[in-house]
């Protein structure tokens, strides 16, 4: 189960809106599994269809998270014309084994998808989302 603030989801939901139709991409850093610490990144594709961190910027952000004793909690990214599912891609790309790979749907203006799931070896598992104030 992911656990995450309300302010934390909001952040994700927001920058996945803003750069809507476009997939948004981040990272929200923290110590012992819990989500803490928000960095939304570029998608270095600017594709309504795909998404790739900017290698140079990855290596800083997870060089940054090693320094402060922090791990990627949750790996996020947006779906702009699809449920909030990962795809064949997605799948090949999660190499983290113990973040929470959360996509958020922009398909919808007014409803929000927000799903969680654990990818390891291929395999992905969906989880429950709790949003604590």
């Amino acid at each position: 189960m992911l656990t995450i603030s309300k302010e934390l989801a909001d952040k994700i939901v927001a920058h996945a809106r803003a750069d809507h139709p476009d997939e948004a991409c981040g990272v929200i850093a923290g110590r012992d599994g819990v989500p803490e610490r928000f960095i939304p990144m570029e998608n270095a594709e600017r594709s309504p269809t795909f998404y790739r961190f900017d290698s140079m910027e990855q290596f800083r952000v997870w060089r940054e998270m090693d320094d402060r004793d922090e791990e990627p909690v949750v790996i996020y990214h947006s779906h702009t014309a699809t449920e909030a599912y990962p795809s064949r891609t997605d799948v090949s790309y999660a190499s983290e084994p113990n973040a929470h790979y959360v996509l958020v749907s922009t398909r919808h203006e007014t409803d929000v998808e927000f799903r969680s799931y654990r990818i390891l070896d291929g395999e992905i598992t969906e989880e429950e989302v709790r949003f604590i104030p």
